[in-house]
């Protein structure tokens, strides 16, 4: 495959690997990660780097998986660049790190290897580990597929480290993870013309040389302002990652960083579609194929979860009138996220709008229980309610 800046190779890799492959070539100062089915071979791969001479950062060993966020906010605090990566359980045993790192603002970059949780057990994937977070102050992209998690990595490395907001990249446990894919890694030299080595202000991380402090103990008066300049921050962090998207796209080219023109989202289909499919995550791959057998239906695939892109899906669903919202996720009780987040996004107009949960414990999601769904969607009698759809 050719773009103009050279010649790039693709390889058939797994999933794993392609993250392990980029993470090594993006070249963090630290690493440090406990090993949880499924994300376990990309930290295996990234130990053995280290181990054979093949990387030169820190790979710090972790007893558990909260040990191994605590590193990696520690490390990231002292100024350098930090990676990690989990799944499920261990990212539910995170949680008090997770929401002191965007606390911090510290830039760490996570791979979640999505599965779902506890009770019953289930090693399969869905998207409830990483919506238990979402509210937790991190950038939050979702891949489809294995090309599309590279250029994720890379982008999430560049925004955390300019906005100084941590960000987590998901990829479907085993569905990509241990799925094999072609794939183009970018070589280290490729990508500090787009990622340059991390050199924070002087200011911004702990030296005793430099005495700062940070996470310090904040009164009534204060609690409220400081949490409100991270959401803030997050929220209008939309314009820097589509800054960032297409010079990532420039620099790099677009057979690494895919040639859709959006780094939040990406339509698919006819444009006057009067059924839109809202997905994220590997299964936006099958809806694609439903999408051209069917001719009339259209997918919008939402890459970016937090910042959640409102007035971008407003704009481009103005015109399409069945809304079939379609993930991995419940919020029990509730209305599903993915569905809550929509529903905000096109509170004022008149959609035929319904949400479907659909997939939870990695049970697949077929090309019929897809048009399953479309059909549901055209019926004018909505629901105020997710159906859990099989």
């Amino acid at each position: 495959m050719k773009n103009k800046n050279n010649f790039k190779k693709q390889n058939i890799l797994e999933g794993s690997r392609a993250v392990a492959l980029t993470i090594k070539n993006i070249e963090p100062e630290v690493i440090s990660a406990y090993p949880i089915t499924p994300q376990t071979h990309i930290v295996e791969d990234l130990a053995k780097f280290k181990a054979n001479g093949k990387a030169n950062y820190e790979y710090v060993r972790a007893e558990s998986e909260f040990a191994a966020a605590s590193i990696i906010l520690g490390a990231s605090a002292t100024g350098s660049r930090a990676y990690s990566a989990t799944s499920s359980q261990g990212l539910l045993l995170m949680t008090e790190v997770v929401f002191n790192i965007a606390g911090l603002r510290l830039p760490v970059v996570m791979t979640v290897a999505n599965r779902g949780v506890s009770s019953p057990i289930t090693i399969w994937n869905d998207h409830q580990d990483a919506m238990t977070v979402r509210d937790a102050g991190w950038l939050m992209f979702f891949a489809e597929n294995h090309q599309e998690a590279v250029a994720q990595h890379l982008l999430a490395y560049k925004v955390a480290e300019k906005l100084k907001l941590p960000a987590m990249v998901n990829i479907d446990g085993f569905v990509l993870t241990h799925s094999y894919e072609p794939v183009i890694i970018p070589s280290k030299s490729d990508i500090k013309k787009f990622l340059p080595k991390f050199k924070p202000n002087s200011n911004e991380y702990l030296n005793p040389k430099n005495p700062v402090t940070m996470g310090s103990f904040a009164r009534p008066q204060y609690y409220q302002e400081i949490r409100e300049d991270l959401h803030l921050t997050l929220k209008n962090s939309t314009k820097e990652i589509e800054k960032e998207f297409k010079l990532l796209q420039k620099t790099i080219g677009t057979d690494i960083s895919s040639s859709d023109s959006s780094a939040l989202l990406e339509y698919y289909g006819p444009k006057k579609a009067k059924t839109v499919i809202i997905a994220m995550g590997s299964m936006v791959g099958t809806i694609k194929d439903v999408s051209d057998e069917m001719k009339s239906v259209a997918v919008l695939k939402i890459k970016s979860f937090r910042p959640f892109p409102y007035e971008e899906i407003k704009r481009i669903l103005k015109t399409n009138t069945n809304i079939a919202i379609i993930e991995k996720a419940t919020s029990l009780g509730a209305v599903s996220p993915l569905a809550q987040e929509i529903n905000q996004a096109l509170n004022n107009d008149k959609k035929n709008i319904h949400s479907f949960v659909a997939g939870l414990g990695g049970r697949d999601i077929t090309k019929k229980l897809i048009k399953k769904a479309v059909k549901i969607a055209k019926n004018k009698n909505k629901s105020s309610q997710s159906l859990y759809i099989t």
